[in-house]
């Protein structure tokens, strides 16, 4: 390996690039110890149970596939197989299928586009085992890729502007990768810039009808953020001024000037020990409609008594996953999981939403399809500031009226339940055992939840993926 991709150093950064170089540089394990390292090891936790939740999904299969035609035995594992792949293609299988049960964390801030930070873990698991890094480095290399995502994040308006969240991911991989593998200083600029002017998504992925690509969307961001640091390690020099130049993201992706602001550390949270742990593989935008939905479901035993049902929710939910036909008519697994009629129609019939609510089966299910012409959605005022507030509290009502006039109702946000409330360590444990049951026993389950909360202790991170092998 040579230095050369800093030749030309001086010319290819600009401010942020230059604060994102020098956070990665600094950064260290002592920084982040306590509370900061556990709050990484929980949504490392939470994430690697989607990951296991969601392997045996369509977009997963083809990931793995594609990856499956590049063997490298010194390459990064496929998690759930003992196959390596290069690290770059591992981190596009793995972070597939970490989406792709919509399990994984939820970022929301005040004026934040928000996102899901939780992609960056799985590509940053491949490059930390690849590199044979410890514990302690693949947990130092979450928290900053967090920070990068989040605060990239903080630092736009990408729903306005058509782009796909995702690309903060790729940024947070770019960086935490650079810094596993040991790059320079200069080597790290280059794949920051690599990773910022090339790796830019879309919105559409998440537009009107949803696709398989969804997931991919994740697994398309991490590949090529590991792929931008291998690139620059092996002298890859990327673009001048990726942020502040004329053509650079603040101007054509973020479509202004941007600051990152503070980078966690000292008097400075962190970023990862704020991000919300869903109680429900679902949209973020359903999950109270979903816990409002569960407390009236015991009271239904017979839904094809069901006059109507009204659910009411905040505006951006209602906007997001309560308006357009395709919600009431979802043929594919990425919109229904993106419906509030669907999840609340699951919801009264099953008691709950699981990975199994969006399967074909359920998905065509008459008795489903019936109960789903009778639901309403409505935006709610009150709710609606609630929402706007700060902490966030997603605020939902169901309301069923039967056919004999009988009416039953459940709410759910603040007090009643939240997707904002804080997760215990066991709460934690159990979402990883359910999303794992199909594949795992309950004794390898927790022999894997044993060794991940001694994450930190951790010599060699490669010891993580055969824990986690069931085919």
């Amino acid at each position: 390996m040579d230095d050369s991709g800093g030749r030309n150093a001086s010319a290819a950064t600009d401010r942020i690039q230059e604060a994102l170089v020098d956070y990665c540089s600094r950064l260290r394990y002592e920084d982040v110890a306590g509370v900061t390292a556990h709050a990484a090891k929980v949504r490392v936790i939470d994430t690697l149970g989607a990951l296991i939740g969601g392997f045996h999904g369509e977009a997963c299969r083809i990931a793995r596939n594609t990856a499956g035609r590049f063997p490298d035995p010194h390459g990064a594992t496929i998690i759930g197989t003992r196959f390596k792949a290069p690290p770059e293609m591992a981190a596009f299988a793995n972070a597939t299928a970490s989406r792709f049960v919509e399990g994984n964390d939820i970022y929301r801030w005040p004026h934040s586009t928000g996102g899901h930070p939780s992609d960056v873990i799985a590509p940053i698991l491949s490059v930390a085992e690849y590199a044979r890094a410890s514990g302690r480095e693949f947990v130092v290399a979450v928290v900053l890729a967090y920070e990068v995502y989040c605060r990239i994040s903080d630092s736009m308006d990408a729903w306005g502007n058509g782009v796909e969240p995702a690309n903060f991911a790729c940024l947070g991989v770019a960086s935490a990768s650079a810094r596993l593998l040991g790059l320079t200083p200069r080597q790290i600029a280059h794949a920051i810039s690599i990773a910022a002017v090339s790796g830019n998504l879309l919105r559409q992925v998440r537009t009107g009808h949803l696709s398989v690509w969804k997931a991919v969307a994740a697994g398309e961001a991490g590949r090529a953020g590991v792929f931008a640091a291998m690139l620059a390690r092996e002298g890859m020099e990327g673009p001048s001024q990726p942020f502040e130049g004329k053509h650079g993201w603040c101007h054509r992706v973020a479509g202004k000037p941007i600051t990152l602001g503070s980078l966690g550390g000292g008097d400075v949270p962190f970023k990862v020990g704020v991000t919300l742990i869903k109680p429900r593989t679902a949209c973020a935008a359903t999950i109270g409609a979903i816990l409002a939905a569960e407390k009236v479901a015991p009271a239904l035993a017979d839904v094809s008594k069901v006059s109507k049902v009204t659910v009411e929710v905040y505006k951006n939910a209602k906007v997001g996953m309560g308006t357009g036909e395709h919600h009431w008519n979802p043929d594919s697994r990425e919109t229904a999981d993106h419906s509030i009629p669907y999840v609340v129609a699951a919801t009264l019939i099953d008691g709950t939403v699981t990975p199994r609510s969006f399967h074909e089966a359920r998905r065509t299910d008459p008795r489903l399809r019936q109960l789903l012409s009778k639901i309403e959605v409505a935006a709610n005022e009150e709710f609606t500031e609630a929402y706007e507030r700060f902490p966030v509290e997603h605020h939902a009502r169901v309301s069923v009226v039967m056919a004999d006039g009988g009416r039953h109702v459940g709410e759910a946000g603040g007090s009643r339940g939240d997707l904002s409330e804080q997760k215990t360590d066991e709460q934690i444990a159990a979402k990883f055992r359910a999303l794992s049951a199909d594949v795992m026993e309950i004794g390898r389950a927790n022999a894997a939840l044993e060794l991940l909360w001694a994450l930190d202790q951790m010599e060699n991170v490669a010891e993580v993926a055969p824990m986690l092998a069931f085919c």
